[in-house]
């Protein structure tokens, strides 16, 4: 484990270009292995969750280059029934977008056998909320607590359209049953209660899927996919993630005398949550250069110092910022006025509890929190002082404590601050450099 030193009272300036999005990167791997010829990935994020995707595909038979910062990556395709079956357990490392997207991927593959495991905290994390929908396909999926835990066991089986209501609003229930959809013997309709990131729907599109989406439908947001057509390699451009923007967007409100643009970053209007709370607390955040690149909408985003209004946060829009609550607290303990944050109970079952390490963490530093069953009560203008945190094995966290201990009074050390290489592999270089 290591430790990172932050001394309180620093200011950011300059610009900063975060990695590439996370989301997108998975799925720009994995269409990019069942479709037919080659995908070229650009600003794929080369972190420790992709990494854990690319190595699972070439697990089955997918021919996936190198992952490193600043090249291409190529996926040669295997189409939609080329995998192989895999000598050894497929790893998921600590990712659970991957083992999510691959039990929707593998679940057709008819007479093939799977095993998918994960690190410790991934082996806590809930699968059934894929595997039971999956299920009402054909699905054939096997785990611990009743098939909720890894590891868990695929038995590849012919799969049948289906119309399935999602409990929750989560791109990756939803992504994985529109890639089981894909093998399925007719259309596959996924009804979520609100709409969440829609990535996949997007990239789906392109790399040439029959699929219709219907936000608006009476019923809840809705999409459709119609199984028949192959897939084709596409060139994708990976814009930077927003939800790793959202840290220097917050650091830049709070450190007095910050001026910061960061650079290429995804503007989807499925993930731009953080914009619209930011916007109503009276943050000064300004869109520039704003553009579209192979399909997703793109800006430069300059943000700087001043004075913040408290906000109170909750239903639909939760899913369009989930990741960005944790640095949301943190922004909640400087505004003026006491923040509200609910009908997040989805933060309960990510890397860690963050509803609760946040909690914990931040009181470690001075803070006043109160702790829901589905959120954070945070009452605003609250001094804080050095201590040592820690980021609990938890990428945002360790991020979100970095914020915080640059407002706060003296030094504060951040313990596991390696744990932000899986979204941000770069993060404390540039802090550094922006001058925290």
């Amino acid at each position: 484990m290591t430790s990172q030193n932050i001394q309180g009272g620093g200011r950011l300036q300059g610009r900063v270009r975060v990695p590439g999005d996370k989301s997108i990167s998975h799925r720009a791997l994995l269409f990019g292995a069942i479709a037919e010829g080659i995908t070229t990935i650009d600003g794929l994020l080369p972190a420790e969750d992709p990494l854990s995707t690319a190595a699972c595909l070439r697990a089955l038979g997918v021919p996936v280059s190198a992952i490193e910062a600043g090249r291409p990556v190529t996926v040669e395709g295997v189409g939609l029934d080329g995998f192989r079956e895999p000598l050894q357990v497929l790893d998921c490392g600590n990712s659970g977008t991957t083992m999510r997207l691959m039990l929707g991927l593998l679940a057709g593959r008819d007479g093939r056998h799977f095993v998918l495991d994960g690190d410790a905290s991934l082996r806590r994390r809930p699968m059934g909320r894929v595997a039971r929908p999956l299920a009402a396909m054909g699905a054939v999926i096997h785990g611990r607590e009743q098939g909720d835990k890894a590891p868990l066991a695929v038995l590849g089986k012919p799969l049948k359209g289906a119309v399935i209501r999602t409990p929750v609003a989560s791109a990756q229930v939803k992504s994985a049953l529109l890639l089981a959809g894909l093998t399925a013997d007719g259309p596959t309709t996924v009804i979520e209660p609100a709409l969440s990131r829609d990535h996949s729907e997007r990239m789906l599109r392109a790399f040439g899927a029959d699929l219709e989406s219907r936000p608006d439908a009476p019923e809840g947001p809705t999409v459709v996919l119609r199984p028949g057509r192959r897939l084709q390699g596409q060139t994708v451009v990976v814009p930077g993630d927003i939800s790793s923007a959202a840290f220097w967007l917050v650091a830049a409100q709070l450190a007095p005398g910050s001026d910061l643009v960061v650079e290429n970053v995804g503007l989807n209007p499925s993930r731009t949550g953080i914009l619209d709370v930011l916007q109503a607390m009276g943050a000064r955040v300004e869109v520039l250069a704003e553009r579209e690149v192979a399909g997703e909408p793109v800006g430069d985003l300059r943000a700087w110092a001043g004075p913040l209004r408290a906000f109170s946060i909750g239903g639909d829009l939760i899913p369009r910022l989930v990741d960005e609550i944790p640095v949301l607290a943190v922004a909640a303990l400087a505004a003026e006025g006491t923040s509200v944050i609910r009908d997040a109970a989805e933060l309960r079952v990510k890397e860690t509890d963050r509803l609760a390490v946040m909690a914990r963490q931040l009181r470690r530093l001075g803070a006043a929190v109160e702790e829901t069953d589905d959120g954070l009560v945070i009452p605003g203008q609250q001094t804080l002082r050095g201590a040592t945190v820690a980021s609990e094995t938890d990428h945002r966290v360790a991020m979100s404590l970095a914020v915080a201990a640059l407002v706060a009074d003296g030094t504060t050390t951040v313990d596991g601050g390696e744990a932000a290489a899986v979204s941000y592999p770069t993060f404390w270089d540039d802090l550094a450099r922006l001058g925290g």
